[in-house]
């Protein structure tokens, strides 16, 4: 399967509930509305929670939209074991090395690495682990994950990501008016909380994200 990052969603059920909506309900109109790609970040859920909620996406998701696990290496393990249609796994600068990450979760699968300066993009670059994409932010200050980095701009952002040459997605409060000079600066994609997941009307949301995307082409 193709691995589309154009429109990526990392999901918040805390918002999503705050906002009258369980998570389920709030990714199926993301997807509907263009969402291409689907990160499961439950920091604050139950392994079980977690692994039901991959499950039950991984059912309802179309073929053309990957899902990945956020952290949790062992739930994508899980999840694959029970036949689930996770395509990989996304993981951070504190987590497990990357090349302990790629013989837990095999060749084939994707993995994700938050990579926010250019030592860690040049790492990610030579790793034996073979990245498939790196996330770099933040563009905007956000408050949907507590120990995001400082905030460096679309400018900034694409200077980083001109200097890799792996595929990068951009994240960190992003609305739909950044698209097209992301896009412009060669971004493979751009990653979305708040936009969605806070929104009282995610498939809208996520189609103004999708049209934004594909109009900067």
């Amino acid at each position: 399967m193709r691995l589309d990052l154009s429109i990526y969603l990392v999901t918040d059920s805390a918002q999503a509930r705050r906002h009258g909506r369980n998570l389920v309900e709030t990714v199926r109109e993301a997807v509907a509305g263009g969402v291409t790609a689907v990160q499961v970040r439950e920091k604050h859920a139950e392994a079980h929670d977690v692994l039901q909620l991959v499950e039950v996406l991984t059912d309802q998701l179309p073929a053309h939209v990957s899902l990945l696990v956020n952290d949790r290496i062992d739930i994508f393990q899980v999840a694959r074991s029970r036949g689930a249609r996770v395509a990989g796994v996304h993981v951070g600068q504190r987590d497990l090395p990357v090349e302990d990450v790629r013989e837990l979760v095999g060749p084939e699968a994707v993995i994700g690495l938050t990579a926010n300066t250019a030592s860690e993009l040049v790492a990610a670059e030579t790793s034996a682990a073979r990245i498939d994409y790196v996330g770099i932010g933040a563009v905007r200050a956000t408050t949907s994950k507590p120990d995001a980095p400082s905030a460096i701009g679309i400018a900034g952002v694409a200077r980083l990501a001109r200097g890799c040459s792996l595929p990068a997605v951009a994240i960190g409060g992003i609305v739909p008016d950044d698209l097209a000079p992301l896009r412009s600066a060669g971004l493979a994609g751009a990653a979305v909380v708040s936009w969605v997941c806070a929104s009282s009307d995610p498939r809208l949301s996520a189609t103004a994200l999708a049209r934004a995307w594909r109009a900067a082409a």
